[in-house]
């Protein structure tokens, strides 16, 4: 039966094939995750591939074909579509090394992929054709029958033709609804000999383009653009950051939001319908706007003077130290600004720059002069100096290795309500905080004991710092336990007890200063509570069980 409607298939558009106008085609490619089921012990994925390498090498040279893909890059998501490769003579070599390195992982969102096609097409009056090959239904809530309708009912003379790859019978009648909506045609392939003769019989039988009508002799590239950092300077021959694009301006006299074509380079030369045109130029964020007039018979040159220098900054903590990679370097000039990290390049507006840097809490500015044309180094210096710090429970006692540490630094002087402004600070011991040069206090905290110990850091060095935080660790276990909590062993004057947290469960552990402390234990149900004197020493472990 399938034989049977490809070769009426065939046959009708033989019959018509002498009225029609030129047209494209694009063929749809489902790479959804489905499509690494396996037909005959082989997977459909492969099957697509080595199936679309065979008829794209029997297709005429001049056959206009394009490729869109869905369902290969992202898991669960119905945007996955990409136009691979836009419809073009020659494009068949294109076509089969992408489906060769499709893998598929996502959803089917074959609706808009259709309509995605139709648009790239840009259908107007000529004849324009997409193919969807397809093994699974619609899964991103899109309806494709309505879209055929909508294709249909626009007037333009487009056909779609469906390839259902592996559907059974009641799938295939909810996507032949596409190509039956557009007067194209839906066949269905089981096996790698149908797919194949569903695609040569669709693919083959794409329009061929129609004769070009006469036209003037025409120069292969009307434009020539030439971008020069000074009026009278070198041409960028060799510098490939400049980006050029080109807006046809309409009969209203405004810009269109899409450009008809764009390059990279110093010096370009680029073909564009005849016409008026908005150029803009770019050169890093330095931007430049001009207009020009092309024609089909002549290559047009535009000079575009970018007036900007190239300033280079390399950011130090000392001026004699070396560059510094983890510096956050930010540029300022008249309409941009520009900004990365470390040591870098960067075309400015001529006239006044600003830099300024950044290393964590660490900040310099400068401003300088760039001229038009020319290259500004200058380096700047953003003094700061690195604290890594560790500490002991003890003196002379073990070191903490614990990454619940917390370590960070101080100003030393306190303001008026006793408190001190912090400038870093960061969990565990070594590491580093970058700190501007000075003296700080660096203080640590583990559990409930906390300590602090002066420093001094200096532009380009590296501090290294201990504290001491003269604790112990308390480690109760209380079987049946509701609740532990620590108390202090001494009451106040008013009888009570300072209580330093606790915790739920059957054990605990906290980091104390020394002393004599109170344990709680608290039980669930009618079971009294239980209270046990501990003693806390430094740089030791202390280890109870509460019965």
């Amino acid at each position: 039966m399938l034989r049977l409607r490809i070769c009426v298939f065939v046959a009708a558009l033989f019959c018509v094939t002498p009225v029609l106008a030129a047209g494209k085609t694009i063929i749809v490619l489902d790479a959804s995750g489905s499509m690494w089921g396996q037909i005959d012990g082989k997977t459909k994925i492969e099957i697509a591939r080595d199936t679309l390498r065979q008829v794209l090498g029997t297709i005429p040279a001049e056959t206009e074909l394009g490729l869109v893909a869905y369902g290969h890059r992202e898991k669960g998501s119905c945007a996955d579509i990409e136009i691979a490769v836009p419809a073009g003579t020659g494009t068949a070599e294109a076509i089969g090394s992408f489906a060769d390195g499709l893998n598929p992982k996502g959803k089917t969102p074959l609706t808009d992929a259709v309509r995605v096609a139709a648009t790239e097409l840009r259908i107007e009056e000529n004849e324009a054709t997409v193919i969807l090959v397809t093994d699974g239904l619609e899964t991103c809530n899109a309806d494709p029958c309505a879209l055929g309708r909508e294709l249909e009912a626009s007037g333009v003379n487009f056909t779609a033709h469906v390839v259902g790859f592996g559907l059974s019978d009641e799938e295939g009648r909810q996507v032949a609804c596409l190509a039956e909506n557009t007067g194209g045609l839906y066949l269905k392939a089981d096996d790698a000999g149908q797919l194949a003769d569903a695609l040569a019989t669709t693919v083959a039988q794409a329009p061929e383009p129609a004769p070009e009508p006469a036209q003037p002799a025409a120069v292969e590239h009307n434009f020539k653009g030439i971008a020069r950092l000074v009026e009278g300077g070198d041409d960028l021959v060799d510098v490939g950051a400049v980006r050029w694009d080109l807006f046809p301006i309409g009969a209203n006299g405004e810009a269109s939001k899409d450009n008809v074509t764009g390059a990279y380079g110093g010096v370009i030369e680029e073909n564009a319908p005849a016409g008026s045109y908005l150029v803009r130029v770019r050169i890093g964020n330095v931007h430049r706007e001009l207009t020009v007039d092309l024609t089909d018979d002549k290559q047009t040159e535009l000079v575009a003077v970018l007036d900007a220098g190239l300033l280079h900054v390399t950011p130090k903590r000392t001026p004699d130290g070396d560059p510094d990679d983890s510096a956050r370097i930010d540029i300022a000039f008249e309409g941009g600004d520009d900004g990365g990290y470390g040591p870098m390049d960067a075309y400015v507006a001529a006239g006044s720059v600003t830099v300024t840097g950044r290393i964590d809490t660490a900040q310099a500015e400068q401003t300088l002069t760039v001229k038009a044309g020319e290259t500004v180094r200058t380096d700047l210096v953003i003094a700061s100096g690195i604290v890594v710090p560790s500490a002991v429970y003890a003196e002379g006692g073990p070191a903490v290795e614990d990454s619940g540490i917390r370590f960070e630094v101080h100003e030393a002087k306190a303001d008026i309500s006793g408190k001190r402004d912090t400038l870093a600070g960061q969990y565990g011991s070594g590491g580093g905080m970058d700190v501007p040069p000075g003296d700080y206090v660096l203080s640590a905290r583990l559990g409930l004991a906390q300590a602090e110990a002066p420093i001094t850091v200096k532009a380009g060095e590296r501090t290294e710092a201990s504290v001491n935080i003269n604790a112990g660790v308390l480690a109760v276990a209380a079987p049946g336990g509701y609740r532990i909590e620590f108390y202090s062993a001494k009451k106040d004057i008013q009888g009570k007890q300072k209580e330093f947290g606790g915790t739920y469960g059957e054990e605990a552990q906290e980091t104390m200063h020394p002393g004599e402390y109170e344990v709680l234990v608290i039980y669930e149900g009618d079971k009294a509570e239980k209270r046990q004197k501990v003693t806390v020493t430094a740089g030791e472990r202390t280890e109870v069980t509460v019965e």
